[in-house]
């Protein structure tokens, strides 16, 4: 064995079995590139001589030696995390955090340090049960999700032909390749591992999803040149097969010489295990967590002290200053957002779309720029025949007849340009266009003889005899090399000399479809060719030229549709490829994408971070990218502060979609990039897309509508508190009665995920606004305490003494008589704090008019009246007595509409100051 090899490639950084840092993992995909530059300049036997291989194959010994050197024919993959650590994960989560902190003070004041007749548990038991139940919703539906996910990689184990020393040509799987070893491939295979080919017939690769290349590339066994400024990529080595790729028509023989991590699609599967950083979602929850959290801590303090010093009862500050500042966090927010997010992710389950990730729904609605791929995304990511024309460029059924019968008599391995052209032929047969007719085609002419592609002619000719006699040569190819043996041209019935200004008229045609985006070939006629055994290249020459064939890899159907779709959300869709410029901007194009700018590789290359971010806003198209430059460009996006979605399909993609807020791929897309998403796509529909960005933006609307009418409502109530602390003789509520007003408020929210969404509130991307919680606290909130300060001096002064028999003055010194002032004054006020907080979800849920043009889901709506009607009742219960709360008086009852009634007037007139003010309420 030529160990030496193994230890220059090892010291090359090229055999590794640990994810590199993604420096070494740039420098070692580098090393990757440099050596397949390496090997192809090699002929056949020095290929073979630097792996120790042999035609024959390898022994089971050298098998074995050649794995410990190199490792098993393996690619990363993203491991599942086991059950208990996903589990745990669920519950990280900013608020759920807040909430256990609150949980363990609870616990501490309210059980471990109280007296053992004032212990309570009550309220330790209801935020854990808070905590519980979030974090177990969020752990079964990701799971879920996950299994899903899991099912689609559930395929048939795939193998590949080698031939080995022992048993000769045998079929193993793809894992058990070594480098060394003779692989040989067929059309519809995949090829198992990097290698040089030794052996090439008519051999034409589908390379898209590692290069982004739409059509089939040809593959010889021949060295290949090295330049002195070597700057190929692994898809211009002309002798080299990549791991991953499919073999599309032909046959070759190759020597095995990199395998698992250390082939190309090794080095993009090693992304997946680097860890992801923060999408819009986790910045934009710890954002709102951060301004949650300061307000708390501001205020639960400022409440204790203050009630501490005018109570004089510093123990029964600290309870009623814990309920304050869990009536500042918005408890139910864990639960609200993982229900708000697994009801969006079952609601794209019915268009067939996998959520692996919950968070990423939001992020979906975030979303102002979505990168895509084109091959397989924007495209078919298949090869269709767009025009036949002839030489002057107009549509001419000869051309297509002509084609047809060099590709369905041609012997050779039919390969996708010969299925396009019969594909193409008998569609307008049955469409009964005229001058076309595949089956008297087939059945009137037979082949007499042909000769066979090959890669110096870049030709393929047949001879064809029809029934009456009339024999013909059809000739197609590269329209350089048809022009090489033509002498004549042939148009509107009339044949022409070839002259070198016809010649240049053809060429500049043919360029021009170039231009579009399409791979052109030219079809050439001959009458009377040589007699059937003698025939060969010699007789392609005094050709005439008849026209040329067109081939593009054709946009979706609902590529078009969607793009638009996606526009009018306020997403701008931008093409990230690793095709050529010309072919994306035809696409684009087609599709009805507007190209205001293009990038190609080339120059992504020559910028830095810092010329590129500045550079990304005004591009369209960035076209020959490398799976790293996608990245760049992703990261640069984001840089400039957008949600950046992406969405591809291929092996090249799966590192920008880690890179993004959001991945997408489909089902039938490589594993690695199905692993890579957040999302995946049971059909190739891109309307779809356009409609989970609708569903996500629902999703979090619902969620900020809970954060800032929770925040809001529960701080105007504090700000209520602490005017109340200043000059009430007792608290306006006690802890526990605070408590249960906010565990009823926001058992009466868990409907809001459901709640309806105004068409408006749709149209434009939706993502968390720190500033606009705040602002949004600071105008509506103190609207409640103009009311709360009016019902506490409606209560004080009149609707109390009328119960106890006098002013709080004339019956303090009577404990009987103050108890009953202060427990009418804390039920009434918790009656009215009630109705007014589910009357102001109805307020600020909407911009329109509540009730009347926007009315909300029937199931907030019964919650709302379940928990207004509650607050009422209880009072006059057992339960309301045990929580200190008196009867509501019958006086009070008659004024809570008044009070109710000016509350709406209030809310709303501030309301419309607000939407001036800032153009949008929630």
């Amino acid at each position: 064995m030529r160990l030496l090899t193994n230890v220059k490639l090892i010291a090359k950084g090229l055999v590794a079995h640990r994810a590199p840092t993604p420096s070494r993992r740039d420098a070692r995909r580098s090393s990757q590139l440099e050596w397949l530059r390496s090997v192809s300049v090699l002929d056949a036997a020095g290929a073979l001589d630097e792996f120790n291989a042999k035609r024959g194959g390898l022994s089971a010994s050298e098998v074995e030696l050649a794995r410990a050197a190199w490792g098993a024919n393996e690619v990363a993959h993203a491991r599942r995390d086991p059950a208990v650590v996903r589990f745990l994960k669920a519950f990280a989560d900013p608020f759920t955090g807040i909430l256990a902190l609150l949980a363990v003070v609870s616990l501490f004041t309210d059980v471990i340090l109280a007296a053992p007749a004032d212990r309570d548990p009550s309220t330790f038991f209801i935020i854990f049960a808070m905590i519980a139940v979030s974090g177990i919703l969020r752990f079964v539906q990701e799971g879920k999700s996950d299994d899903a996910a899991a099912a689609l990689a559930k395929t048939i184990q795939t193998t590949c032909n080698v031939e080995r020393e022992d048993t000769g040509r045998v079929e193993i799987p793809l894992a058990d390749v070594v480098v060394g070893d003779i692989v040989h491939l067929a059309a519809g295979d995949i090829v198992p591992a990097d290698a040089r080919l030794i052996h090439a017939r008519d051999l034409f690769l589908g390379m898209s999803s590692l290069t982004g290349e739409s059509l089939p590339v040809e593959r010889t066994a021949a060295p290949c040149a090295r330049p002195a400024n070597d700057t190929r990529t692994a898809g211009d080595l002309g002798n080299i097969v990549l791991m991953g790729s499919t073999v599309v028509s032909g046959s070759g023989v190759a020597v095995v010489v990199a395998t698992g991590a250390n082939t190309m699609f090794g080095g993009m599967a090693t992304s997946l295990g680097a860890a992801r950083g923060k999408t819009a979602y986790d910045e934009g929850i710890s954002s709102v967590s951060k301004l949650l959290l300061q307000l708390m801590v501001v205020m639960a303090p400022l409440v204790f002290v203050i009630n501490g010093i005018t109570k004089g009862d510093w123990l029964s500050a600290m309870l009623f200053s814990l309920s304050v500042a869990v009536g500042l966090t918005p408890e139910m927010l864990p639960m609200i957002v993982t229900t708000c997010l697994a009801k969006g992710a079952v609601d794209l389950s019915h268009d067939r779309v996998i959520v692996k990730r919950l968070d990423a729904i939001q992020n979906l609605g975030a979303m102002d720029v979505l990168c895509t791929d084109k091959t397989g995304t924007l495209t078919e990511d298949r090869v269709v025949l767009e025009r036949h024309l002839d030489v002057m460029g107009n549509k001419d059924p000869r051309v297509l007849r002509y084609a047809f019968l060099n590709s369905f008599f041609g012997t050779g391995v039919r390969n996708l340009i010969d299925s396009a052209i019969i594909s193409r032929a008998t569609d307008e047969t049955s469409q009964g266009v005229r001058g076309i007719d595949a089956d008297e085609l087939a059945s009137g002419w037979h082949l007499v003889d042909e000769v066979p592609f090959d890669f110096e002619r870049r030709r393929v000719s047949v001879v064809v005899e029809h029934d009456d006699g009339c024999r013909r040569m059809v000739t197609k190819g590269a329209i350089e090399e048809i022009l090489q043996v033509c002498t004549e041209v042939e148009y509107d019935g009339r044949v022409v000399p070839l002259g070198d200004d016809m010649r240049e008229r053809v060429l500049d045609t043919a360029y021009d479809l170039a231009d579009k985006g399409m791979r052109v070939l030219g079809v050439a006629r001959k009458a009377n060719p040589a007699e059937v055994g003698v025939l060969s290249g010699k007789d392609e020459r005094g050709m005439t030229l008849i026209g040329y064939l067109a081939f593009l890899d054709p946009p979706k159907r609902s590529a078009a549709q969607a793009v638009a779709a996606l526009r009018e959300h306020g997403v701008t869709p931008k093409v990230l490829t690793g095709d050529s410029l010309r072919v994306a901007c035809t696409v684009c194009e087609t599709i009805g994408l507007h190209v205001e700018g293009t990038l190609d590789g080339a120059a992504v290359a020559q910028l830095s971070d810092a010329e590129l971010e500045e550079r990304v806003e005004g591009i369209t198209v960035f076209a020959k990218l490398s799976p790293d430059q996608k990245v760049r460009v992703v990261r640069s996006l984001r840089a400039r502060g957008h949600v950046v979605g992406f969405m591809g399909d291929g092996v090249n993609d799966a590192a920008a979609m880690g890179a993004s807020d959001c991945g997408v791929s489909v089902d039938s897309g490589a594993d690695v990039a199905k692993e890579a998403a957040d999302i995946i796509l049971l059909d190739k529909d891109l309307g779809v897309l356009e409609r989970g960005v609708v569903e996500g933006r629902r999703t979090f609307f619902n969620m900020s509508k809970y954060v800032k009418m929770t925040a809001s409502s529960n701080f105007g109530n504090i700000f209520s508190v602490l005017v109340a602390s200043v000059f009430l003789p007792f608290l306006p509520m006690t802890a526990v009665q605070l408590l249960l007003l906010n565990f009823i408020y926001d058992c009466a929210c868990a409907a809001i995920p459901w709640d309806n969404v105004d068409e408006r509130e749709l149209q434009a991307p939706q993502a968390w606004r720190p500033g606009s919680i705040a602002s949004f606290m600071r105008w509506v909130g103190p609207t409640s305490s103009v009311f709360d300060i009016l019902t506490f001096a409606l209560l004080f002064f009149w609707v109390c003494p009328a119960v106890a028999g006098g002013t709080w003055h004339a019956v303090a010194e009577e404990p009987a008589a103050a108890a009953l002032f202060a427990a009418t004054f804390q039920a009434c006020w918790f009656a009215e704090s009630m109705l007014t907080q589910v009357l102001f979800v109805h307020l600020v849920r909407t911009e329109r008019v509540p009730f009347a043009q926007s009315m909300a889901d029937w199931r907030v709506l019964l919650l709302d009246v379940a928990a207004a009607a509650l607050s009422l009742v209880i009072p006059f219960t057992a339960v309301g007595a045990d929580l200190g709360m008196a009867s509501l008086p019958a006086g009070f009852l008659a004024a809570l509409p008044l009070v109710v009634a000016g509350y709406a007037a209030l809310v709303l007139v501030v309301r419309r100051a607000y939407i001036r003010r800032f153009g949008r309420l929630l």
